[in-house]
């Protein structure tokens, strides 16, 4: 079978049976794309080098939100997207550990009966709903009987689901791979038998083509579609054929790399000349293996550019079906680069061998572990320095000197909410609901995922449920960022706020105080000095305790728990990176 983005239907076919879609008085598609473990910088039209002229050509006839927020951490992002409401609302207050019993609902560890998800609240508005990717919103990844899959997308709104409900794994042999309800192996599964597979052309192909066979079967009906991509979460697995574009192109180092992001950056309007840069940077003369620390970088170009063409067929089957004018397309990312060391502190595994030491697993055989032992014709899975990665016998991450380059210019990382960890490229376009003289817009006002909720409810005419399932559903937190696309005011009346591991932010207007766990508090001013290298907090001990208190009180209204949380299990405290598979 041919890959199902070049099986489905052709263009030409497509739109000569069912002509373009009609817009006028229909609330329009929405399509949400969210990438993993990506920096501010890595998309190319945010300042990155990384060819990614899909997501560009997005930004050129959109708009991009400059000043737009996560949470720090992949699970966390989910739950706040999918049910605008900040992640302790939601029951993802850390990770996928259920730590009620120390912590309370807030610590479930996976979606609360009280929290709707985007699907739940458009299908019931006309919506089709479709889920492809990462899911990552529940514990029950090994689910025993119908109720475990209670927090599974089709549980929660969504008609139709392929892909991951762990967090992360192999790209050529994922763990937890489901069709719908059903676990399915990538080597055995009837509907979708590409040549080889590989995990990111797999969500893409689906996306493809579901949209194809939504504009034959069911055209009057506007549709959802959350795609929810691994790229560039490690392991850093990528095809040979994108690598070989970035070949050599990072054999310089971090410094070269991230300087002329600066510039870019700078060029674009991203990066106000007012605002040093972060001296985070790696020092490359002391790298020891220079080859292997590039490569890493070229695998991880490769994995976005990978990304970006899946994106690229997806754009073009909205065209070919008639849905381009009226879909809205956001695309943005679930936290700052990666510095998890993941594999690359140990000692080289064994070399790869010439030809397989274990036995082939069968074409029906599910992968159980997120990282694999072997690969699917009998090579054993390999870590530490010098393992090139790229192939699927390799499991590692690119390191936390790279994922400086892609915080770009910002501080910190992944787990944190300082700018280098919560700050995410948004872009959003719609071409026939975004006035044209907006087209390639920056827009600089505040924005957080819980907005992408109240977005899709005023595009769409839903109505917000104040129950689900006869429990009280908690009000929506965020605001629609409809004003913003035609370049008004979104008229926000409350600060934004976060908490991770006791990592902690609130921001109000230009100020945002800002804490790293078990550190005291730290007060910028955003508007000259986005990129954290001024500390006013001594200067104004009013407003840090003024912005302290707004945090306290907002801390105690959605449950946020003292950081470490004891562990139900075992007694033993969390640790900063618990969980990092994720």
């Amino acid at each position: 079978m041919l890959r199902l983005s070049a099986a489905v239907f052709s263009c030409l076919f497509l739109f000569a049976v069912i002509g373009p879609a009609a817009a006028e008085g229909r609330p329009p598609n929405i399509v949400v794309i969210l990438a993993d473990d990506m920096g501010y910088s890595d998309i190319g039209c945010f300042g990155g080098e990384i060819r990614t002229p899909n997501l560009d050509a997005l930004a050129a006839g959109g708009v991009r939100f400059t000043q737009f927020y996560n949470t720090a951490r992949c699970c966390p992002t989910r739950a706040a997207l999918l049910t605008g409401l900040y992640s302790h609302q939601a029951g993802i207050g850390h990770m996928m550990e259920d730590r009620r019993a120390t912590a309370g609902e807030a610590y479930a560890g996976e979606l609360g009966g009280h929290a709707a998800t985007l699907a739940e609240v458009l299908r019931p508005a006309g919506y089709a709903t479709y889920a492809v990717g990462k899911w990552h919103v529940t514990a029950k990844t090994a689910p025993k009987n119908a109720a475990d899959r209670g927090n599974w997308p089709l549980q929660r709104g969504f008609e139709r689901f392929y892909g991951t409900i762990h967090g992360a794994g192999s790209f050529y042999d994922p763990n937890t791979l489901a069709r719908d309800n059903a676990f399915v192996s990538p080597y055995a599964d009837p509907e979708y038998q590409p040549e080889a597979f590989y995990y990111t052309d797999a969500i893409s192909d689906h996306a493809v083509r579901w949209i194809g066979e939504h504009a034959v079967r069911t055209p009057q009906r506007p549709f959802l579609l959350y795609m929810a991509y691994t790229a560039a979460h490690w392991p850093m697995h990528a095809k040979e054929a994108d690598i070989a574009r970035y070949r050599g192109k990072y054999d310089g180092g971090y410094e070269p790399v991230r300087r002329a992001r600066v510039e870019k950056m700078r060029g674009l309007g991203l990066l106000d000349p007012r605002w040093e840069v972060s001296a985070q940077t790696g020092d490359w003369e002391a790298v020891a293996n220079r080859e292997w620390e590039s490569r890493c970088m070229e695998v991880f170009a490769a994995m976005v550019d990978s990304m970006d063409q899946g994106i690229g067929r997806v754009l073009e089957a909205l065209r070919c079906s008639g849905q381009w004018e009226n879909t809205l397309v956001f695309f943005l990312q679930d936290n700052g680069g990666c510095a998890e060391m993941l594999g690359r502190n140990q000692k080289q595994s064994a070399v790869r061998a010439d030809h397989p030491t274990l036995p082939p697993m069968e074409a029906g055989a599910l992968q159980r572990d997120m990282i694999p032992k072997q690969t699917r014709d009998g090579y054993p899975v390999r870590q530490g320095v010098g393992v090139m990665p790229g192939p699927p016998d390799t499991f590692i991450a690119y390191g936390r000197d790279w994922a400086n380059v892609s915080n770009t210019p910002f501080r910190e990382y992944k787990h944190w909410e300082h700018e280098g960890g919560i700050s995410t490229p948004l872009i959003a376009h719609w071409p026939a609901g975004i006035p044209t003289a907006r087209a390639g817009s920056l827009e600089r006002q505040p924005g957080h995922l819980i907005d992408i909720m109240a977005t899709c409810v005023e595009v769409a005419g839903a109505r917000y449920p104040a129950q689900r399932d006869g429990r009280a559903v908690a009000p929506m937190e965020g605001v629609s960022l409809v004003p913003a696309l035609a370049g008004r005011s979104l008229g926000r009346m409350q600060p934004l706020f976060w908490e991770h591991e006791g990592n902690r932010a609130v921001r109000v207007g230009d100020w945002k105080l800002v804490s790293m766990h078990p550190r005291g508090w730290e007060l910028y001013d955003m508007a000259a000095d986005r990129t954290e290298m001024h500390d006013f907090a001594a200067q104004h001990p009013e407003r840090v305790a003024e912005m302290a208190a707004l945090w306290s009180v907002w801390a105690q209204r959605v449950g946020v728990h003292p950081w470490p949380i004891e562990a139900k299990k075992s007694g033993k405290a969390g640790r900063r990176g618990e969980s990092g598979a994720n």
